[in-house]
């Protein structure tokens, strides 16, 4: 299984009213583990960003006026993503620059290269629905470190949403187990014995637990009493 992460920087918030992207950043994953094989491109806008932009993603006219155009590294970028799954956090919004891009220099859209398209937004308001669920409030919420995000960069914030997507879908506290995990199953076909392995086991706090009790009180009374794991009351 190969997943794709990625994020882009703007020069603003539209592709229809000419805005263009600045940034692109890619973290791939083989297997629900972090590969390395990563792709990172700073691109020439061919126009000024925005003030606000400029704000957010730091990268000024001046730093990207030498950097490459966007036809120069489309084909790279779209030989990278062929057949993978790629994971975007509110992926309409990178999504529609990324065709708009392609449609400037002929070429199809982004849907067309992927296996699918994952919006790891509309997935974490369906974990955490009425909370906030930027990627910074979902750092917070799920403990990943983005203590050097002081400005949004797209290789660093596709890194972080890599770690993220890997705690909404597994709840594991970090991709250390897969190593482990990898471990058992080499020793499992050479004949090692197995009881000599013991993978890491997070045992939950007070607070964990009783958030976790609400949880369950909730659950149960939206289903008007009918959770199995609650026993019937004599």
């Amino acid at each position: 299984m190969r997943q794709i992460f990625l994020d882009t920087e703007t020069t603003g918030l539209s592709p229809d009213a000419g805005d263009r992207i600045v940034e692109i950043g890619c973290v791939e994953m083989l297997n629900r583990r972090l590969s390395g094989h990563d792709l990172h491109f700073y691109l020439n806008p061919e126009r000024r960003s925005s003030e606000d932009a400029a704000r957010i993603h730091g990268l000024s006219d001046e730093f990207l006026a030498d950097k490459p155009l966007f036809a120069g590294i489309a084909g790279e970028l779209l030989d990278y993503l062929a057949g993978a799954e790629i994971i975007i956090h509110n992926a309409s919004f990178d999504v529609g620059f990324l065709d708009e891009e392609l449609r400037r220099i002929g070429r199809p859209k982004l849907h067309t290269v992927a296996a699918r398209i994952t919006d790891s937004l509309l997935m974490a308001r369906e974990m955490f629905p009425g909370k906030s669920n930027s990627l910074d409030a979902l750092c917070k919420r799920l403990e990943v470190d983005n203590s050097g995000r002081s400005l949004h960069g797209a290789l660093l914030d596709a890194g972080l949403l890599a770690e993220v997507y890997i705690r909404m879908t597994r709840g594991q506290e970090s991709l250390v187990i897969d190593d482990v995990l990898a471990d058992t199953a080499a020793a499992a076909t050479d004949g090692t014995e197995l009881s000599a392995f013991r993978l890491p086991v997070v045992m939950p706090d007070t607070d964990e637990l009783a958030a976790h009790e609400e949880l369950l009180a909730e659950i149960d009374k939206e289903s008007g009493g009918k959770a199995v794991w609650r026993p019937a009351v004599a």
